[in-house]
């Protein structure tokens, strides 16, 4: 469960038009910013973004929310990643019980081990040359080896003579041993160590490479309640301030091309963990960066593993970002090629032969099709359908379309008729257009009281007149706002999501779209407060007076005393 007050916090920080206008281009209307909604498609912008609000609506379609919202409609966000993504780029630590909230949380045990077994394989590289020798024959130093926590599992199972308790749950939970038919043993056996931390900089499993010639190659933790191959990556703890300062990641196939590159002065690369890139991964570097490189062999095997990136990687794709392929020559990886050509000549690569991924899912698409022919157009339009289906970027999704629709010597909308459907927002729904309710007294003091939910106190719900349905709505506003506290009109919005209170919140919000910055809520306030107060006692005397004398209690004789002496 994220704490509310950290929420609260995170949107306060947080500017709405920095967040939209990265994926969303803005222009300035007024005192607003505005653009064609990405939610449907429209002609005229009637999608609008208020910088003293921090809030965007659509009189178009009718889309709303706080920038959590637009991250949760926009990217395909739940409320946990959006919290995240948006606590990354505001420099917010999570709190920890924001991690992971439908997981149990792993024992202390876990985490415990895992830290024990890498000190004691950092202690086992230095006291085995073999291995030292190892690391410096592929051009390592032993400062590249300390920044990434490299070290070294002897033969056998000497993880016995680490923990006391070799027979204990965590061992094996934690993935450093395995239960066999003979017993208990390391998983790990002379292999070079690399461990995996999360973005907390916590270990939650290990990669190990042979020394010499052996099978498999690479051998990583299995799956457990700290380690999940399909989102972990490895060295992006240690090159988060490096992709910010290059404003670029490159994605690499295995642990030793990371740590050459980095040995070499690129310290922006990372890797996935024995598996094809995830959308996950792929969500989680395109929050680290507008341009992520995968970088691949150039042969036949590299540019499948490419094809499969890039399926990947297309639900999330966001307008603004890059994704390009660099294919390396055949026969050479990244550890290879830096370590032959050096920095400068592997900068140039990334700099001048990357391939953008629109360019590469289209060549791959026309590859070995005769396009002169119905029938190889009709193959390439019916292998492009799902790819373009999946595209979560509306811009680019349509510039595709476009290059495909030129290449078969198509209109665009004739692709169509012929079954791919055009680049809409995510919404599917035909838009209709948003009747603004018309301003009253309790409407204006709704809105202001949402502006200034402190002051939620120095009204009474029985104030209002529940026999109007806008009465009654405000007066559940009241109590609600008493209970949550003074939070942030954003936060409030967010809060509101999913209760009987969104409608009006969300209708509050968009009338707030038309005051201007300098409108005196407070005075408004006060003004309302004395009307509705004066309302009130006005009904409540009519009701007292309409009923004989001898049905009103004593208090309520006594109160129609004073009503009377107020009139």
């Amino acid at each position: 469960m994220i704490p509310r007050d950290f929420i609260d916090t995170l949107l306060a920080r947080v500017d709405i038009v920095d967040v939209i206008d990265r994926r969303v281009p803005l222009k300035k209307a007024g005192q607003n910013y505005q653009a064609c909604c990405p939610f449907h498609s429209e002609k005229t912008p009637s999608f609008t973004v208020s910088p003293t609000k921090q809030f965007y609506h659509c009189f178009g379609c009718g889309a709303h929310g706080t920038a959590l919202g637009f991250l949760m409609e926009y990217e395909h966000m739940g409320f946990p990643d959006a919290v995240a993504a948006l606590a990354q780029d505001t420099g917010l630590p999570m709190p920890d019980a924001a991690h992971e909230p439908d997981r149990p949380k792993p024992p202390p045990a876990l985490w415990d081990a895992l830290e024990q077994a890498a000190r004691f394989y950092k202690q086992q590289l230095r006291q085995t040359p073999r291995a030292v020798d190892y690391l410096k024959r592929r051009g390592l130093t032993g400062a590249i080896a300390a920044r990434y926590g490299i070290g070294y599992a002897p033969d056998g199972s000497p993880l016995k003579q680490v923990f006391a308790d070799y027979t204990a749950d965590a061992l094996a939970a934690s993935g450093l041993v395995i239960d066999g038919d003979h017993g208990r043993y390391d998983r790990f056996r002379d292999r070079i160590m690399f461990p995996i931390r999360n973005v907390k900089g916590q270990i939650v499993g290990f990669g190990g490479r042979v020394l010499d010639q052996g099978e498999p190659k690479y051998l990583n933790s299995p799956e457990t309640a700290l380690f999940h191959k399909g989102s972990e990556i490895y060295g992006l703890f240690e090159a988060r301030t490096a992709i910010r300062a290059a404003g670029r990641a490159i994605v690499v196939e295995g642990y030793m091309d990371v740590v050459a590159l980095a040995q070499h002065g690129v310290e922006f690369a990372v890797a996935t963990l024995g598996t094809a890139t995830t959308p996950i991964h792929a969500r989680t570097l395109l929050r680290h960066t507008d341009r992520l490189i995968y970088a691949f062999d150039g042969d036949n095997a590299g540019r499948k593993a490419a094809w499969r990136a890039l399926e990947n990687t297309l639900e999330a794709l966001q307008d603004g970002k890059e994704v390009r392929f660099l294919f390396l020559p055949e026969g050479e990886d990244p550890d290879s090629a830096i370590r032959t050509h050096g920095h400068d000549a592997f900068m140039r690569l990334l700099d001048d032969e990357t391939v953008p991924l629109s360019a590469f899912l289209v060549r791959e698409l026309a590859r070995d099709r005769t396009l002169d022919s119905q029938e190889g157009r009709a193959a390439l339009i019916k292998d492009a359908r799902p790819l373009l289906d999946k595209i979560a970027a509306p811009v680019l999704a349509s510039l595709i379309r476009q290059h495909i629709a030129e290449l078969l010597q198509l209109q665009t909308d004739e692709l169509v008729h012929l079954g791919i459907r055009p680049a809409v927002g995510r919404r599917a729904t035909v838009p209709q257009p948003q009747r603004r309710p018309a301003p009253s007294l309790l409407r204006n003091f709704a809105y202001i009281l949402l502006m200034n939910p402190q002051r939620a106190n120095e009204v009474e719900p029985q104030w209002l007149d529940t026999e109007d349905a806008l009465g009654s709505r405000v007066s559940e506003l009241i109590v609600w706002l008493r209970a949550v506290g003074a939070l942030h009109p954003q936060t409030l919005t967010q809060m509101a999501q999913g209760s009987p209170l969104e409608s009006l919140v969300n209708e509050l919000m968009a009338d707030f779209l038309d005051k201007d910055e300098n409108w005196d809520w407070n005075t408004e306030f006060d003004d309302a407060v004395i009307k509705i107060r004066s309302n009130w006692r006005r009904r409540r005397e009519e009701s007292l007076r309409s009923r004989p004398l001898n049905s009103l209690s004593a208090t309520e004789r006594s109160e129609l005393i004073q009503l009377l002496a107020r009139s």
